[in-house]
């Protein structure tokens, strides 16, 4: 498994909830769903390139 790195954020309730919702729903932890959030946002908006994600694993 990689290394990973913590990171403490403070939310809404509301955007908390819709978190451990969809979370939830997906069968992952909220970090796992959150991780997978960021990776698709950063991703989108071009800071993060596919090929990066995939060697880090």
């Amino acid at each position: 498994m990689a290394k990973t790195n913590p990171l403490g954020f403070r939310i809404e309730p509301e955007l908390k909830d819709a978190l451990v919702r969809a979370a939830r729903d997906d069968r992952r932890s909220v970090s796992s769903m959150v991780e997978i959030i960021i990776e698709q946002w950063l991703t989108e908006k071009g800071y993060l390139a596919a090929e990066e994600r995939r060697n880090a694993a």
